[in-house]
């Protein structure tokens, strides 16, 4: 059985500098190279038994980072548990003060933007943007369908709340930006269970239909609840976005018959599947308009964001009857 690998007490799942724990002699060089460690960019090492996600690759940035910058954006909102934000091998997004300079280095990048002490907090020695900055960078720095799709994220943690977007975004009227962010503040919902189920109905919104609901609590005749992924509860539509765990054959027996009970219902079930969404969305938005034209919807001659006004702080629950 080989030998454990030496690891000094002190660097034990740890991420660090290997030109200081070699100066200090914590190492030799020989000794970074073993199994025990791993090299996560130019100058930085890791415990090799640590996990290699964006949180690591957030601790291994942060070593280069002067005192007064921020992870920020896509990265902050991983570390605060929107696991989809982004992966390891994505850069770090940092905000730093537009007077600070920080050389460029591979897998960081670096934003330059006024930020005040208030929104910085530092968790676990690492210091990264509130939850309402890290929403504002956001829509700053990602395109819309995926800066909504993290804040999706957020919202369903209660990292903030639609009335807090909706306020921080007013408090920056007239700044660069600000039309920018409220224009996908509004499309957020915290309800969303997947990012697909999230992309989808954004897509979906801007291409003229009315905002479905995610996770719309439709009682069934004998009481049973069932929530379609997407839903139209004005019209008794519903989509649903069958992803690869839907595949086991438990979870598809389960899905059919709820939906069964949902179309008996007089619910019409449209399904997207992960492929449909990568290429052929417009087959997609034909099939849900014609089904939500079927009863009654006509598309209004106003700006289609206009719909993002309502439906998006409420939950009610839709009665039907046998």
């Amino acid at each position: 059985m080989p030998p454990e690998p030496y690891r000094p007490r002190s660097l034990r799942w740890q991420v660090f500098r290997g030109s200081e724990v070699t100066s200090r002699k914590l190492l030799t060089v020989h000794q970074l190279r073993s199994s025990a460690w791993v090299r996560v960019g130019h100058d930085i090492y890791a415990d090799s038994r640590l996990d290699r996600d964006h949180g690591l690759a957030c601790q291994a940035a942060g070593l280069w980072l002067p005192a007064n910058a921020a992870i920020a954006g896509p990265s902050a909102a991983y570390l605060y548990g929107v696991e989809h934000a982004a992966e390891f091998a994505d850069d770090v997004h940092a905000v730093v003060p537009s007077t600070c300079r920080v050389a460029a280095r591979r897998g960081l990048r670096v934003h330059h933007a006024r930020i005040s002490a208030d929104e910085i907090v530092a968790v676990g020695g690492v210091a990264r943007t509130t939850p309402l900055r890290t929403a504002w960078d956001l829509t700053s720095w990602l395109d819309l369908v995926p800066a909504v799709v993290v804040l999706d994220g957020l919202l369903g943690r209660k990292l903030v709340t639609a009335g807090e977007l909706r306020a921080f975004a007013e408090s920056r009227y007239g700044q660069r930006g600000a039309r920018r962010a409220g224009r996908a503040f509004r499309l957020a919902d915290g309800r969303a269970q997947s990012p697909p189920e999230s992309q989808l109905r954004v897509r979906l919104v801007l291409a003229g239909l009315p905002p479905p609901v995610p996770q719309f609590p439709v009682r069934l005749p004998g009481g049973v609840v069932y929530h379609p992924d997407l839903a139209w509860p004005q019209f008794r539509v519903a989509i649903e976005y069958d992803g690869h765990w839907h595949a086991t054959p438990d979870q598809l027996h389960r899905d059919r018959r709820r939906l069964n009970q949902l179309v008996a219902a007089g619910w019409i079930v449209l399904h997207c599947t992960s492929q449909r969404l990568r290429r052929d969305l417009p087959g997609v938005v034909r099939e849900a308009s014609a089904a939500l034209r079927s009863r009654g919807w006509r598309n209004p001659p106003r700006d289609r964001l206009n719909y993002l006004d309502v439906g998006v702080s409420g939950r009610r629950e839709a009665t039907v009857s046998g």
